[in-house]
């Protein structure tokens, strides 16, 4: 069975998310036959990484919020990650995610995808450092396993696995995916959002016994999503 996971690496709840995902994985009895393969998502396409800027003041200049409304997020989706053993800061920094997601092709190239993605997710969230800048991009990711001069010369190289983001985000498109993270499995189930353990493990044994394409889970509740171009959905 292969799980294919839609996300981005500044998405909170594909941090979340991913993280109840293996809890629910680890629950159901066919977990040791299961390939988990991660791809390609922009939150904001097309966006450039622009050094050490804000994620707050970006946030309430784009939609409108005030301090209270940003902390309402911001608490909400700290208690979603601490809830999982996670952690969240709330100084972390924006950037444009193009660069991150050609380094994790690479990463998967050399069997080490998930871990550089975990890296990623954790300097991000539980550390707020620059993943906009090369040297720390670099540094995150040999401290994961890959080799730094390899990291470097992917990044100094715009078209290095541009293609293969491109091919991944396409493929979401066409599976009918706006928001993320998104998991398909064996291309029969969709599950949408970052839902509870439980309903990945539901999900993963449905989908070992039926076929067609099914959305099992949506957004709502504690499965929110991020969406295209747009902040979390935060009810």
């Amino acid at each position: 069975m292969r799980v294919e996971i839609w996300s981005d690496v500044i998405c909170p709840w594909c941090y979340i998310g991913k993280a109840r995902f293996e809890k629910g994985l680890a629950a159901f009895a066919g977990r040791d036959d299961v390939e988990v393969v991660h791809r390609s998502f922009e939150l904001s396409a097309g966006a450039q990484r622009n050094g050490r800027q804000p994620l707050g003041p970006e946030l309430k200049a784009k939609f409108g919020w005030d301090d209270a409304q940003l902390k309402a997020m911001e608490d909400r989706v700290g208690a979603a990650a601490a809830g999982e053993g996670l952690g969240m800061r709330h100084d972390r920094f924006v950037t444009g995610t193009f660069d991150l997601h050609r380094v994790l092709h690479l990463a998967k190239e050399r069997g080490l995808q998930d871990r550089v993605l975990d890296a990623f997710y954790t300097a991000n969230f539980a550390e707020a450092r620059p993943i906009s800048e090369d040297d720390t991009i670099i540094d995150i990711a040999a401290g994961a396993g890959l080799d730094a001069d390899e990291v470097r010369r992917v990044l100094a190289d715009e078209d290095a696995y541009a293609d293969a983001v491109r091919a991944d985000e396409k493929e979401a498109a066409e599976l009918g995916a706006t928001g993320v993270p998104f998991f398909v499995i064996d291309r029969r189930f969709a599950v949408s959002g970052g839902q509870p353990a439980q309903v990945f493990t539901q999900a993963l044994e449905q989908a070992a016994a039926a076929g067609g394409l099914q959305t099992v889970a949506g957004t709502g509740g504690d499965g929110a999503v991020c969406a295209d171009d747009d902040a979390c959905d935060v009810p």
